[in-house]
């Protein structure tokens, strides 16, 4: 039987990094898919998230931008927001916002020490350490439940849905952004199998909104929600979106609903950016018709105006033209190479890209190879990094089908030194983009922005 929560005498930690060191320092303990540990944390907490609503957001890509969007709105909207998103750009901080603005660091130092006793407790039982991301989460809960008390919490899950760390709570809606393959060792390697386990976000009588296009994946998705006595609405059926301008500052679309039509204007690149923030405007839109939001016309649409969101077809340099895009996966590579060829214009366009080993590569590669001409491969500064060679491997065996003839490789392991080809070999008429991981993308974003807090990582 654990003790009481609160028993610990002394605060083990006494400094931001310490705290953030000890939670880090729980990532060996893996993805752990289940809910017993972060349950047991939060019934010894007192049940902090029994006193929050919560909007869910599920989906393969997508997550970030859609809680983007519902964020700026809910703001403007004059709601006070709870943001909590993984994994981060600059900051670990990141995570965990209020108002769009990061938890401040002597609050996490004081919720860090708070659940330490709580954490070693668990360690010693059957159940094992919590995780980093089990901790990451109840920390979140305990800083919206009991610091600053949200009316609302956007709430990205980590991975999946049904077994996912996040799914402990019960939101007011749920959101699905769409299904592709990616975490396949850990959801399934069928759009079916994937589309089961996002599905699991699906509560009893919660409504859900999703853009999922797959006949497949739609399939699970009407059936969970009808087994769950659920309202559905699916892009395509219930809402519906029509692009109506495309330029290098943004892109607008009408969109139409069962409550009404609406024009909207976005600054995101894309088209997949249209879908996202319309899933946003549907979840909008049923706060508004059943749960007596009030949501001004002026503030929604300005809301998706200034909606910002770090690392997707973000431009971070103008004289070399420079493009970060945290695309690492096959349906991520085939929104990116759609999007570059409808919105900029180029002589040459040369890629940079490093991966985690644990990607479907070829699958990105077919996508990506058709419009590169020159490629450099190199290496993330994280533990699961795919070696560059390896990488190189898998494009010699793609190349003669996918590649353009006069295609040129390079091969630099430093990302560093990488980064300095790139700019190099990026000259007045050409286009430069960083593609892959996250964790590239978070130092290659902080060297081209000069940002020296950055701290990238899960």
């Amino acid at each position: 039987m654990l003790e009481e929560e609160g028993t610990a005498a002394t605060a083990p930690f006494h400094s931001y990094q310490e705290a953030v060191q000890w939670i880090n320092g729980l990532i060996p303990f893996g993805i752990r898919p289940g809910l017993d540990r972060i349950q047991l944390m939060l019934e010894k907490l007192g049940k902090p998230h029994r006193r929050l609503k919560f909007i869910h957001v599920a989906g393969t890509n997508g997550k970030g931008s859609t809680c983007a969007f519902l964020t700026e709105v809910l703001i403007r909207s004059g709601y006070s927001v709870g943001t909590f998103t993984s994994p981060y750009i600059t900051k670990f901080t990141n995570r965990f916002q209020y108002n769009g603005q990061d938890i401040p660091e002597e609050t996490l130092l004081e919720l860090s020490n708070r659940l330490y006793p709580l954490v070693e407790e668990l360690a010693a039982t059957e159940l094992g350490s919590p995780t980093m991301f089990e901790v990451s989460t109840a920390l979140a809960i305990l800083y919206y439940a009991e610091v600053c008390y949200p009316d609302v919490v956007v709430w990205e899950t980590g991975l999946g849905g049904r077994l996912d760390v996040t799914n402990v709570v019960t939101p007011i809606v749920s959101i699905i952004t769409n299904v592709g393959y990616d975490h396949t060792d850990i959801l399934g390697d069928t759009l079916t199998q994937i589309a089961t386990e996002k599905a699991g976000i699906i509560k009893p009588g919660v409504p859900v909104v999703s853009c999922v296009e797959q006949p497949e994946a739609i399939a699970v998705i009407k059936e969970t929600a009808k087994r769950r006595n659920s309202s559905l609405y699916l892009l395509g059926e219930q809402f519906k979106i029509e692009r109506r301008t495309v330029n290098m500052e943004g892109q607008s679309f009408r969109f139409s609903g069962p409550f009404g039509e609406r024009d909207l204007e976005i600054s995101l690149q894309g088209e997949h950016q249209c879908k996202n923030a319309a899933g946003a405007m549907m979840a909008l839109e049923v706060l508004r018709q059943y749960m007596a939001f009030l949501l001004d016309p002026e503030d929604v649409l300005e809301g998706f105006r200034r909606t910002f969101w770090a690392g997707r077809l973000e431009r971070v340099s103008e004289n070399p033209r420079i493009l970060i895009d945290g695309a690492h996966n096959p349906e991520g590579a085939e929104t990116l190479a759609k999007s570059i060829q409808e919105i900029y214009s180029y002589r040459k366009l040369n890629l940079m890209m490093g991966m985690l080993s644990n990607k479907h590569h070829e699958s990105y590669l077919q996508h990506i190879l058709p419009i590169v001409d020159t490629l450099i491969l190199t290496e993330p500064d994280f533990r699961k990094k795919m070696d560059a060679g390896h990488l190189l491997d898998i494009v010699e065996q793609l190349r003669q089908k996918y590649a353009k003839p006069n295609l040129e490789i390079i091969v630099e392991p430093d990302w560093r030194a990488a980064l300095e080809v790139l700019k190099s070999r990026t000259e007045a008429e050409d286009l430069g983009v960083v593609s892959g991981t996250l964790y590239l993308i978070a130092d290659v974003r902080s060297t081209l922005l000069y940002q020296t807090d950055s701290e990238k990582g899960w």
